[in-house]
This record gives structure tokens, C-alpha cells and sequence, in this order.
């Protein structure tokens, strides 16, 4: 991609903010984050923008991008940082480019501008993309422990800027390369420094945009792309509130930053959903685990002959409910199975439809405990592995004899669909690193 072409547009009180504008066709308008928006967006193997800005340029879009103040290209240590003034920014911007109707664009910390200028101007956004949105700064940096430790080590921050832009930047790339957060780290720096950092970061601290929810007017998505590092299990609980708040918001899950660019421009076509052949990804799959529980005692009271009796009643009821639901049976492993649903709602029929099963046969009781995730898992030879396979083994492994365990991503994949779910708290997964919050689902 050719370097853009920078040009300045002087804001309400003196601050010269940077824009430049790529390609042609309907405009996009990126709101500033923080660090130097135009850099990252045009970077095509950054962690947040990643692939989403050659999707839309591909697709005949026109981008608008600017630095926020005190960021990138546009002018530092300036006096004022609130709010107000980033929306006037965005607004100088606008006005300097002579946009009457655009699509708009934010991103943890730009979405809290772009739904604030989209509730105060809906004559002129005609859509609103949003990934990783909150409503209030200070929950943000409080639900979700890593943001928590990465807070605390902004007090550090003037004294070593270069150590805490490398953890930050690390813990974004999932300490996969360090070659790599070096790279990011750098142009962090590059794009601000400690002070306007610290100061910009107390002002996201004091933001709520709850009261302008309800005026956002535009056709508004939600996008929540599995391999964000920005989508924590704790922060999902205020993605969660901005879709609610919204009228009309729809919320859409996707795999990586490919899938998201399509879905981003399925959405500013005027479609619906995700399409069906979006990004390049494996096939998104809901996982089921069985376990029957007291399957050792069992067969030590009743002995081999009827406990392997009781044993394949209960693979004749697991099998017959799975075939009825479209359920695929992966394997089973003695006293449980492992099933794979292309559809989350069919699978959440299928947990439930087991239990009463289980409850409404005679004879010697079988209490079965059911854990269910969705995500991309990896398929060798009929079989499944990855995160999403281990995480609905650990859920399952949390359930009680007679109850329904499932992952956050499978209760926001079903809002709408009736199921009844109650919150069961937080627990720590072998192998996952931030806190996975369950749901029970209500069958009786």
C-alpha cells in the first residue's frame, strides 16, 4: 500500500489534526483510538486493524483516517484533552472533507466517540461499526484482570516508556513474538508519548456513554472477532450493554480479522449477517461434552455386567437425541461423548433434550453432566482439537450431575432465541489465561 497523503485541518482551539483519505467510493470514517490511528489502519499485518482496511479498499470504499490529538501526525502535548474535544476533531475533519453521509468506524476507544457522534448526528451516519465498545471507561479498565495489571504499570509508565510499551504490546500479540511487539512497541512510541498517554488514558476512565445509546439511529453492528485480544471474557459484559442499548444493534461473531473485514463490508452493502463465505476460515462449530457422573461407584455397586448395562442405555439415549438434532457424534470416551452442532441454538436443544431424557428414564438413575463451547475448532480425521474443544471440556468437567454448563459465546450466540441462562461466576481453565465466565442453562 502506498504511503497516504497526509493533510492538517486546524481544530476548534488551535490543535492541527492529521487526516488523509485512501481510495474511492462510499466513505468510512476511521474515529481515532489512540496512538496514531493512520499508521496502524494502513498497516497491513497490525493487530487491530489488521487485514479490515484492504478488505474495504478492495470493495470500492473510500477511508477516512486521522490521529486524535496529542497522537501520530497531529500536534502533541496539547492542553486539552477531553471528550469534547476528540468529537470536535472528528468534526473538523468531516466538515474539511465536505461529508454529508458516512459509514463510521470505532474501535475500543474510538467506538465511545463514534457513538456519541453518531447519537448526535444522525443525518449524517448512515452506519456504525463497532469492535470491542464499552459504555463507561472506568468498568472498561476495571472488569478484566490483565487490563487491571496493565493499569498499574502505567504509573511506571514516564520513568520507562520503552518497558511498558513492550509489555503492552506483547500481551496484545499473546507473547508470540517478541520480535514482533518490538516492531509494535516502537511505533507506539513513535506515535505518542508517556504523558499524553497517561493523560488520554484518564479521560477514557471518565467516559460513559450510556445516555447516548438509546440515540444512535444508524443501522449499528457489533463485531466480535474471536482473535481480537481486546475481547476479554470480563469485557464482554459492556460489548454486551452496547448492543442492548442500541436499538436495533445487531451483534456478529467472527474468526479472525479476514472474516471481520467481510462481515464489516456485508454490513455497509446494507446486508444482514455474516456471508456465507466470509474470510477463509475453518467452519465455526458448537462443541457438546458428556460425562456421567459417579460412573466408577456406579459400576463398583452394581458390578461389570449391569453397570455396562445402564452404560449403553445411556449411549442409546445420547446417540438417538444427537441424531434428532442434528448433532454429530465426534467420539465417545466410555461414560461420555463429545458431539459437534453447526448450528449453537440446535446444540442448546440437544443438552437440553439429553437431560430430560436422562430424568424421564426408569430404573438405575444417570445423572450426566453437559458442557458446551462454540469457536473454530481444528478437524483431523473425523476428530476435533484446539481451544475450543479443551474450553467445553472444562466447562463440562464445572457441571454438576443433571445441569447444563455453556461458554459465554454460546449464550450471546443464542440472545433472543428463549433459552433461560443463569449466571454461574468465573472460574479459571487449565491452559486459559484470562477467567471464563459460564452460564447454566435452565431445562426443567
Amino acid at each position: 500500500m502506498a504511503e497516504p497523503r497526509i493533510q492538517y485541518v486546524t481544530s476548534f482551539d488551535g490543535v492541527r489534526i492529521a487526516y488523509t483519505s485512501v481510495g474511492e467510493g462510499d466513505p468510512v470514517v476511521f474515529a481515532s483510538n489512540v496512538w496514531g490511528e493512520i499508521q496502524l489502519a494502513l498497516e497491513r499485518s497490525g493487530p487491530i486493524y489488521g487485514t479490515i482496511t484492504d478488505g474495504l479498499l478492495r470493495n470500492n470504499f473510500r477511508l477516512v483516517i486521522y490521529d486524535g490529538r496529542g497522537c501520530g501526525h497531529s500536534d502533541r502535548n496539547v492542553s486539552e484533552m477531553s471528550n469534547a474535544a476528540r468529537l470536535a476533531d472528528l468534526d473538523a475533519v468531516i466538515d474539511r472533507l465536505g461529508l454529508e453521509r458516512f459509514g463510521l468506524f470505532g474501535i475500543i476507544h474510538g467506538s465511545t466517540t463514534a457513538i456519541t457522534y453518531a447519537a448526535q448526528h444522525p443525518e449524517r451516519v448512515t452506519h456504525l461499526v463497532l469492535e470491542a465498545p464499552y459504555t463507561r471507561g472506568n468498568e472498561y479498565y476495571a472488569r478484566a484482570p490483565s487490563l487491571r495489571a496493565i493499569k498499574a504499570l502505567m504509573e511506571m509508565a514516564e520513568e520507562n516508556w520503552e518497558f511498558f510499551t513492550l509489555t503492552l504490546t506483547n500481551w496484545l500479540l499473546n507473547f508470540r513474538s517478541g520480535e514482533a511487539a518490538a516492531e509494535l512497541a516502537a511505533t507506539y512510541r513513535k506515535g505518542m508519548n508517556a504523558r499524553d498517554y497517561r493523560r488520554l488514558v484518564a479521560v477514557f476512565e471518565q467516559t460513559d456513554v450510556t445516555g447516548d445509546l438509546a440515540h444512535v439511529q444508524a443501522p449499528t453492528i457489533v463485531v466480535n472477532d474471536a482473535t481480537s485480544p481486546f475481547i476479554l471474557t470480563s469485557h464482554f459484559d459492556s460489548v454486551r450493554e452496547v448492543v442492548a442499548g442500541i436499538p436495533g444493534a445487531e451483534l456478529t461473531h467472527v474468526q479472525n480479522r479476514d472474516e471481520m473485514g467481510d462481515a464489516i463490508v456485508h454490513f455497509l452493502r446494507g446486508k444482514k449477517g455474516v456471508p456465507a463465505d466470509a474470510g477463509r476460515s475453518r467452519p465455526v462449530q458448537t462443541v457438546l461434552f458428556t460425562d456421567v457422573v459417579g460412573h466408577t461407584e456406579m459400576m463398583s455397586r452394581l458390578g461389570d455386567e449391569r453397570g455396562r448395562d445402564v452404560l449403553r442405555e445411556h449411549e442409546r439415549i445420547t446417540r438417538e437425541v444427537l441424531k434428532s438434532n442434528g448433532g454429530t457424534e465426534v467420539k465417545t470416551m466410555g461414560d461420555g461423548f463429545m458431539a459437534s452442532f453447526g448450528s449453537v441454538t440446535k446444540a442448546v436443544e440437544c443438552a437440553i433434550a439429553l437431560q430430560r431424557a436422562f430424568a424421564d428414564r426408569e430404573g438405575e438413575p444417570l445423572n450426566v453432566r453437559v458442557g458446551l463451547n462454540a469457536g473454530e475448532p481444528i478437524e483431523e480425521d473425523g476428530d476435533l482439537f484446539g481451544a475450543t474443544v479443551i474450553l467445553a471440556s472444562r466447562i463440562a468437567a464445572k457441571a454438576e450431575g443433571g445441569e447444563i454448563l455453556v461458554a459465554d459465546t454460546v449464550r450471546g450466540l443464542c440472545s433472543g432465541k428463549g433459552f433461560l441462562f443463569s449466571d454461574r461466576g468465573e472460574f479459571v481453565a487449565k491452559g486459559i489465561e484470562e477467567p471464563v465466565r459460564v452460564y447454566e442453562v435452565s431445562w426443567q
